[in-house]
């Protein structure tokens, strides 16, 4: 499993600088980013090398932040890579909550981090399919 951070922020210049700020004062180098938004407040999600430390961080410096599991899937970078995961959660009746994408340099095939209803099912459906799935260390390392 990764860990991410979700952060809640009011939608008005200058908060998601601060937010990056916090971590790059504290060496916490972000790995993979997303934002929803709606026109009074946003949810950053983030995937940072040190989870543990972002979270104390900027809790500390009183944003709302929480942790939550993801899990992190490598897709063939090719047409229909990615329906193909989808189609095996699918099919598991598993409820996908939101996904993005993650890029690993030198780009081999494609990272997507999902949030998901049951987590241990999805594990277990696409390792059985042979879907890679990254732990957080390595993703943390990247």
């Amino acid at each position: 499993m990764v860990k991410q951070i979700s952060v809640f922020l009011e939608n008005k210049c200058g908060r998601l600088v601060n937010v990056c700020q916090t971590l790059g004062k504290e060496s916490i180098n972000i790995r993979a980013l997303s934002i929803a938004d709606t026109s009074d407040f946003g949810i950053l999600r983030l995937i940072v090398d040190k989870p543990e430390r972002a979270l104390s961080v900027l809790k500390t410096e009183g944003f709302m932040a929480t942790e939550t599991e993801v899990i992190a899937v490598e897709v063939p970078d090719t047409p229909g890579g990615l329906a193909d995961v989808l189609f095996y959660l699918e099919e598991a009746e598993i409820n996908i909550e939101y996904l993005y994408s993650f890029v690993e340099k030198p780009a081999k095939d494609a990272l997507i981090l999902m949030r998901l209803d049951n987590i241990d099912k999805a594990k277990k459906v696409l390792e059985e399919k042979g879907v890679l799935i990254i732990g957080g260390e390595r993703i943390y390392s990247l």
